[in-house]
């Protein structure tokens, strides 16, 4: 386990066992299944996120460049 999946566990489990319905072992689960989540959603919004810019940026860069007017389009 790596430290991020360790701590999702151990906030996870703080949660669900201040409820005190139950262990607090099903918490400790959840909470190392939304770390895992967590890291492989993030580089990729990043990625996106960057990939996007950079098309925005290009569109607007041609728009200076050759002067076409966004009503034109």
């Amino acid at each position: 386990m790596t430290v991020t999946r360790l701590i999702g566990a151990a906030i996870g489990a703080a949660i669900d066992g201040s409820s005190g319905d139950d262990s607090s072992i099903d918490g400790a689960i959840e909470g190392a299944i939304a770390a895992k989540v967590i890291t492989a959603i993030i580089p990729l919004a990043l990625t996106f996120a960057t990939g996007w810019f950079v098309l925005r940026g290009i569109g607007k860069l041609k728009d200076g460049v050759f002067g076409t007017d966004a009503a034109q389009r």
